[in-house]
């Protein structure tokens, strides 16, 4: 994977296990990164929460990027209380309380369907805060490959499409929002802009803002940067008069955290079973759902290195298995581990299934040779989120 950037996070001896363990000075770059996009382009980007909601990290991101995006009332909440700027909401469906949540907290709110819309005028019209309205378009094109990540799928919930559109009224109407794409690069974005101006470009005189959404992989080595600045411009050249988002979420974090684990077992089998103390069900869920791979230092594929091994879970399910891996000597127990780019969609995906410990959640600063503990989980954790 050319994104992946390989290192040894060289963290000290008394680094729990196991951790998340999201380091400060490559989150700063990339968030360097995104701020020199935005100032180039004049677009504004967003943190999207669903990928990365570590509030301890707020301060030091807020500075670079012109707000949040949230997908519920829980995320548009945790945006205005603890980040500060802007808040986006998008959800398929408000329930009544929903909104009357997120009425308080968001600055824009972009609906799934006209239906939706329509739903929550009254709320919107009576509240105390001006609300910017949304919709989330469908331009029913995508370069996704995988079916689970892809918004555009043959038969997608998500986003309206043209023919829905024709004979609402959409005066009230003052943006529109598409998410097309996964983890791409710009030229994905340029043929994706094709087919919404050719559907929606009509309607654009008469909005306020557009929110090209998220899968924008801006701080890949690989990105092409330059290219996605002239998009930009160029398509703020063409409607002056809106206002350009983008939610790149795992552009953010991306290539920051580690994921600390420990050999507990081994097994022998062929190949032998190390068991760590942590899960993939429980803690790197996309290892199951996608399926994904994470890389560990240090290890290889099987069977290039001299030791090959099967790394499972401490869960009772058992597929919980984070696939085969190779090592210049035998695993034993006491072995730290080290999973790399386990920052993003990661934490935000955790479980206590089984009543697994969840990992500690942490900060390393390489400049400062400083390891922060900003939270450790305990047994009331797991109690109190039953009942």
């Amino acid at each position: 994977m050319d994104h992946i950037i390989h290192y040894d996070p060289e963290l000290p001896p008394e680094t729990p296990s196991p951790a998340y363990v999201v380091d400060l000075k490559r989150l700063r770059s990339n968030m360097e990164i995104i701020k020199s996009v935005q100032e180039q382009s004049g677009a504004k980007i967003l943190a999207a929460l669903k990928g990365f909601a570590m509030h301890s990290a707020f301060p030091l991101m807020r500075d670079y990027v012109a707000g949040v995006c949230a997908s519920g009332p829980w995320e548009a909440q945790l945006g205005a209380e603890e980040f500060g700027k802007e808040v986006h909401c998008f959800a398929p469906a408000f329930t009544d309380e929903d909104m009357q949540e997120v009425l308080q907290f968001a600055h824009h709110i972009s609906f799934n369907s006209i239906a939706q819309f329509q739903k929550h005028q009254e709320a919107i019209a009576g509240s105390s805060r001006k609300v910017s309205c949304g919709l989330r378009v469908n331009p029913e094109y995508s370069e996704v490959e995988t079916d689970i990540y892809n918004p555009c799928v043959a038969g997608s919930r998500l986003g309206i499409r043209r023919a829905a559109l024709e004979g609402q009224d959409l005066a009230k109407v003052e943006g529109l929002h598409f998410h097309t794409m996964c983890e791409q690069n710009s030229d994905t974005l340029e043929r994706t802009l094709v087919h919404f101006e050719e559907k929606f470009g009509d309607l654009l005189p008469q909005m306020q803002w557009v929110n090209f959404g998220g899968g924008h992989h801006i701080t890949s080595p690989t990105y092409n940067r330059d290219r996605l600045v002239r998009i930009l411009k160029d398509f703020k050249s063409r409607y002056p008069h809106l206002e350009v988002y983008l939610e790149p979420g795992e552009a953010m974090a991306i290539n920051t955290g580690v994921l600390v684990a420990t050999v507990l077992d081994i097994i022998e089998e062929a190949p032998p079973i190390a068991i760590l103390d942590l899960s993939a069900t429980c803690h790197m869920p996309d290892v199951l759902e996608m399926p994904y791979r994470p890389e560990i230092v240090d290890a290889a594929e099987a069977g290039e290195k001299q030791h090959t091994y099967s790394l499972g879970g401490l869960s009772c399910l058992a597929g919980d298995m984070i696939g085969h891996y190779s090592f210049d000597q035998p695993l034993q127990p006491g072995n730290k581990l080290y999973f790399l780019d386990m920052a993003h969609y990661t934490m935000v995906k955790t479980s206590t299934f089984n009543g697994i410990k969840h990992p500690a959640i942490a900060t390393w600063d390489p400049d400062k040779e400083e390891l922060t503990i900003v939270r450790k989980f305990g047994y009331t954790d797991y109690r109190d989120r039953l009942s």
